[in-house]
């Protein structure tokens, strides 16, 4: 609707003109008077109570009172003087509030257009106002705002519209539910991003994400404040966006499994329409036997190839001497460019060795005539794919497009317009600051490799230490959690990202004091069901793929008990396990059900953690009178005999499947390892220290227990052994 702006000078004469007016509640001009002064002016950094919140923001100041959300719930937005550009952006607000929050204000109840009033002033329970609309075209436009709940109503305010996105996400976090109300509590948020660009990277070429898939990770990436999707639509295994001009790319290359022009503006408009910018990666000269299968001319040999079906680093590469591949490049370039209007495309140049350009007679001659060599003359595969880089650098110029590319291709004469996404280390990271480029960080923040959501919550692009000028620390973007798809198809691939990608969206956008890592592991468990609300499926997706493992009901709760303390290998271990994967295998096995982080298991290293620090604090004779002692020891012991128990209601559901079967000596290796657990709390209960032949015998058996089965680990192990060693 068409609204007004406030600025500072008319607030309080407006305020007492309006509060004379007798035909108006008192509570609405209330609500006015803290709109009015909800004004984005961003304030120093503090420590927050954090609360629900995730990300932490930049300030939260709590009142002791609370908002109840009613049946008659209604809204409205205040935007500047309608143009095409306001309409987009009231529009964007509008569907955020009603596809987004008003589900979780109002749960179980329909959503009707009645409750969005048009009326000139603010009389509604929720107000929104914004200055302008925001430019996803420009990195680092304003994504600030401010949020005032009250008992009264709420107050959002934003110099764009960008913001109320932002500010709508915070406000959907707040609710909860008591008593079958929803109420949101009484609140002052002062909020603001910290890097500008914080992505999240879906690989849809390893294993294809249909249209549903990206979209629902889009509503988790609106909710946790990502406003970059980093769309990897090429690599060995697949090439998957339309081409008209080149149509065997996603006929052979993409295998039928491709998105067509269309599906592709529906995305990035679906994904505008939530704040978030679509940055396409087309992987290039490596990366590229997708490509080389529908067009083999493009290839540095005379080989033809088909689309890759195993994983791995391939060092298969386009020939970049040929004037033809780069006519090529140039004209996919003018079609696929006019598809994403973000002005950054990102062209991969990652892991290419050259051995294919150095097996060619006729490259390596060509790189000696035109100087790509090193000091010592030899042929310099860095210098050709340099030269590479320089020419479809200079294409994406004409097309108005900023590349992006992988570490590798940071180097000598790679104009400093081109960004650099450090995989490898801090030092590319640092490297492409210090000469001039800008850069974003995505080594730590791998969730594809099973780690834990600590580590990818405690790397930071911009540490204390960080050995730059603050002329170039301005020159770091931000960063992106990567999802690699080898092990993740399109019914996990929500698994395997939330809730753990989470925990990077608020290093990229909350304070760097912020680090506190138990409280983000609260606020993990909090959102996670939150997500599901939202259409993700991290938690419905493994729940399935038990049920359909242990085929009966009656199964499926010991074959949980048993999932929950595994996790598949770490890195990219799973490569190397004794199982030959390709593009055809069904990710339907337990290690596919196992968590990437265990949270039972972390729970139970908690409490060990609990105990020995109360056994060590504690004197003996009254250890376990106490009731933090009892506590600590009846919960794990109530744990451990659980374990023990399961292996012998597990073995026979394991032993009949043969999906299953290669799991059985995990279960006993967990009944094995507790066993020793409980001897060890016998010991601390009674103050006794063990033995040290028992102890060491026991560290020996633990150690000989460690040996990953079915591609996966038992996550619980560690925090045994911890049990076990205590002193």
């Amino acid at each position: 609707m068409t609204g007004f702006l406030l600025s500072p000078t008319f607030k309080l004469s407006t305020f007492a003109v309006l509060s004379s007016l007798p035909f108006l509640p008192m509570r609405y001009f209330l609500l006015l008077f803290a709109l009015l002064f909800a004004v984005p002016v961003l304030a120093q950094p503090t420590p927050p109570d954090t609360r629900m919140l995730l990300p932490v923001p930049l300030q939260a100041t709590w009142g002791k009172s609370r908002f109840a959300v009613k049946p008659d719930f209604t809204w409205q937005v205040f935007t500047p003087t309608q143009t095409p550009e306001t309409q987009a952006a009231d529009s964007a607000v509008a569907e955020a509030v009603e596809r987004l929050v008003l589900p979780a204000l109002l749960p179980g109840k329909p959503v009707t257009a009645s409750r969005r009033r048009a009326s000139p002033l603010p009389t509604a329970a929720l107000v929104l106002q914004y200055g302008r609309p925001g430019n996803l075209l420009t990195v680092g436009d304003d994504e600030s705002y401010t949020l005032r709940v009250t008992p009264m109503g709420v107050a959002l305010n934003a110099n764009t519209h960008l913001g109320i996105l932002r500010g709508l996400a915070t406000l959907r976090q707040l609710a909860q539910v008591e008593k079958k109300t929803v109420v949101l509590p009484e609140v002052d948020v002062v909020d603001a991003p910290r890097f500008p660009w914080r992505g999240l990277l879906i690989d849809a070429a390893r294993h294809f994400m249909p249209v549903s898939v990206i979209k629902r990770n889009l509503d988790g990436m609106w909710a946790t404040k990502f406003n970059v999707l980093h769309w990897h639509l090429s690599d060995d295994q697949g090439f998957r966006v339309e081409s008209k001009l080149f149509p065997r790319l996603h006929q052979v290359g993409g295998q039928g499994q491709f998105y067509t022009q269309q599906q592709v503006r529906d995305i990035v408009r679906y994904a505008g329409r939530r704040g978030i910018r679509v940055i396409p990666e087309l992987d290039m000269p490596g990366h590229a036997t997708a490509w080389l299968a529908a067009y083999p001319r493009l290839a540095s040999n005379d080989s033809t190839y088909g689309v890759a079906q195993r994983w791995g680093v391939l060092n298969i590469a386009m020939d970049p001497t040929r004037e033809t591949t780069y006519s090529f490049i140039d004209s996919l370039l003018s079609e696929v460019t006019p598809l994403f209007p973000d002005p950054y495309f990102h062209i991969g140049g990652d892991e290419n060795d050259g051995r294919q350009w150095r097996r060619n007679p006729r490259i390596m001659d060509y790189m000696k005539q035109n100087g790509f060599v090193t000091e010592k003359g030899l042929p310099d595969k860095h210098a050709l794919q340099a030269y590479f880089n320089q020419r479809v650098l200079a294409m994406l110029v004409r097309y108005k497009k900023q590349l992006v590319g992988w570490d590798e291709i940071l180097g000598p004469g790679l104009p400093p317009s081109a960004v650099i996404q450090s995989w490898r280390g801090k030092k590319g990271l640092y490297d492409a600051a210090k000469t001039g480029h800008q850069a974003l960080l995505s080594n730590g923040y791998y969730i594809d490799l099973n780690l834990s959501a600590a580590s990818h919550y405690l790397p930071d692009p911009l540490p204390q230490d960080a050995p730059l000028t603050p002329e170039q620390q301005k020159l770091i973007l931000g960063g992106e959690a990567t999802m690699w798809a080898e092990f993740a198809d399109s019914v996990i691939v929500d698994y395997r990202i939330w809730p753990r990608a989470a925990a990077v969206a608020e290093r990229l956008w909350s304070a760097a004091s912020v680090r506190d890592v138990p409280d983000m592991y609260r606020r993990l468990a909090l959102l996670s069901p939150q997500l599901e609300t939202l259409g993700l499926q991290h938690r419905k997706a493994p729940a399935q793929l038990l049920q359909q493992l242990a085929a009966s009901t009656a199964a499926v709760v010991p074959l949980r008990t048993l999932a929950q303390v595994l996790e598949p290998v770490k890195e990219y271990k799973r490569h190397f396990q004794g199982f030959k994967y390709t593009t055809q295998t069904p990710l339907n096995r337990l290690v596919d059900a196992a968590p990437a982080e265990s949270d039972v298991a972390r729970e139970f290293g908690g409490r060990v953690d609990k105990l020995l620090e109360y056994s060590r604090t504690t004197p003996t004779e009254a250890r376990f009178r106490e009731a933090g002692g009892k506590q600590q020891l009846a919960a794990l012991q109530e744990q451990l005999q659980q374990w023990q128990n399961n292996d012998a209601l597990v073995q026979p559901i394991l032993q009949q499947n043969p999906l299953l079967k290669e799991y059985a000596p995990l279960s006993t290796t967990l009944k094995t390892a507790t066993a020793l657990a409980q001897e060890r709390l016998t010991l601390l209960e009674k103050g006794q220290a063990p033995t040290p032949a028992w102890q060491a015998a026991a560290l020996k058996q633990l150690d000989a227990l460690k040996a990953p089965a079915g591609q996966t680990e038992l996550a619980v192990l560690p925090h045994l052994r911890r049990l076990v060693e205590a002193k």
